[in-house]
């Protein structure tokens, strides 16, 4: 079915008026900044937007002016706005998790290391306690009494 002038220069006026509400970020629900929402919103077949469909020129110009908005670093859809946010907020998390992991694991290894070095003194002055003073000016001085009360 062949459509006149006058229809088609009404679609493409509601088509231009549905990608300038896109564009803005009026996103309607369920819907997306893309090329089958401008449809919708145009009231308008999505298959005419294609090849060398009647409104092929109208897909091309919005793609262009998305593009041109996102490499302004202004995004219109909301939605991506906030995936992107939030995979920025996952790779910071994960960034933390990793670090917080290895200072884990650090402060693991220094806590075995210094009970293994508390052991070994430990063990030492036991050691020099059973053996007794081999010097004359050395004094042996008196072992703790492990019983509880007064001293």
């Amino acid at each position: 079915m062949r459509i006149t002038a006058a229809q088609r220069t009404a679609n493409e006026n509601r088509i231009r008026a549905a990608m300038d509400r896109l564009l803005r970020g009026e996103i309607p629900p369920d819907g997306r900044c893309d090329v089958k929402t401008l449809a919708t919103e145009a009231g308008v077949d999505r298959t005419a937007f294609y090849g060398d469909r009647p409104y092929a020129h109208l897909r091309e110009e919005f793609e262009a002016r998305l593009h041109t908005l996102q490499q302004q670093g202004t995004v219109p859809d909301p939605r991506l706005a906030q995936i992107t946010r939030l995979k920025a907020e996952n790779t910071a998390l994960r960034e933390r998790l990793t670090e917080r992991d290895e200072t884990i694991a650090e402060l693991a290894a220094f806590r075995t290391e210094a009970l293994s070095r508390l052991a070994a003194q430990h063990d030492e002055i036991t050691r020099l306690r059973t053996t007794g003073p081999t010097a004359a000016n050395v004094k042996r001085l008196p072992t703790r009494n492990t019983q509880i009360g007064p001293c």
